[in-house]
């Protein structure tokens, strides 16, 4: 049985707990403290696999609950930002349910006393050293913010803070915030390209797998700088496209359903690569 499975047959009380098995509970109207008896506590938390799923419980969670939480930091819950949401669960293809629950955590994190703190320190605890999860999950909440085209000052110091309770070096969280501006940007000028090039579909494709992109976007998609030797560039290539390897951040407990999130964004380090390399011819 999947961790959805389990979540909707009550028996994440155990593996859970916690703000966060309370936020999932709440969101599908189910409550852990019934209909628990036999279940052994030591097999549930010992086995690798309940292990998995018990953190990609965690991630769906926290990642629509905090979607919510910054959202209403500035303020106001702009259409762009609950459309970033949905785009977020339309690319995860969502059953019915899971689409509900994720709505109802992020209504919870635009709450007046939702638990942030709480919440954002026990999925840091249940990943333990899984920092490519952290750095996915911290990934996802950037691209949330940036959905109206600008990071808001308060946004800005509500991420600050979640840095804090996560644990995430601010020079990580830089160095993130700058690839996913040129990520959005990059791929907003792909968008307006290609309705601009719909008559050449005949192009070959091998020649449009980097247009669109500017050449300062592939750089801060890649965290390097045309002064960067091959060497650098190759090497920070790799690490990204290691970091965000699907399978890897599955087998760390991303949820499944956020696979093409994952794929997607290892396309546009690709993209960012070749488009480097050719300009550099190497």
């Amino acid at each position: 049985m999947s961790w959805w499975g389990k979540v909707l047959g009550g028996t994440f009380g155990f593996m859970l707990g916690g703000p966060l098995g309370a936020a999932i509970g709440a969101a599908i109207g189910h409550n852990f403290d019934r209909g628990l008896a036999g279940i052994d506590r030591d097999n549930l938390e010992g086995a690798s696999e309940e292990e998995q799923e018990k953190i990609q419980a965690a991630f769906f969670t926290a990642t629509f609950s905090m979607m919510g939480y910054l959202a209403k930091s500035d303020g106001r819950v702009s259409e762009e930002e609950i459309g970033m949401a949905r785009q977020v669960m339309a690319n995860m293809n969502l059953n019915a349910d899971m689409r509900r629950a994720a709505i109802n955590l992020f209504n919870q994190g635009k709450g007046a006393h939702f638990p942030a703190r709480d919440m954002v320190e026990q999925f840091r605890k249940m990943c333990g050293r899984r920092t490519n999860l952290v750095r996915m999950f911290m990934e996802i909440q950037l691209q949330a913010v940036y959905a109206d085209g600008e990071l808001h000052p308060a946004e800005e110091k509500a991420l600050m803070q979640i840095c804090q309770w996560l644990r995430f070096p601010v020079s990580s969280y830089r160095q993130l915030e700058t690839m996913v501006r040129a990520s959005i940007h990059a791929a907003g000028q792909q968008r307006s390209d290609q309705g601009k090039r719909s008559q050449y579909r005949q192009q070959k494709k091998s020649s449009q797998s980097a247009e669109g992109m500017s050449i300062q976007d592939a750089y801060d998609l890649l965290g390097v700088t045309s002064t960067s030797s091959s060497a650098e560039i190759k090497r920070a290539y790799r690490r990204l496209m290691s970091q965000h390897h699907p399978d890897k951040l599955v087998s760390k407990g991303l949820p499944e359903e956020m696979i093409k999130l994952a794929t997607e964004k290892t396309h546009q380090i690709r993209q960012a690569y070749e488009k480097i390399k050719a300009l550099k011819g190497f």
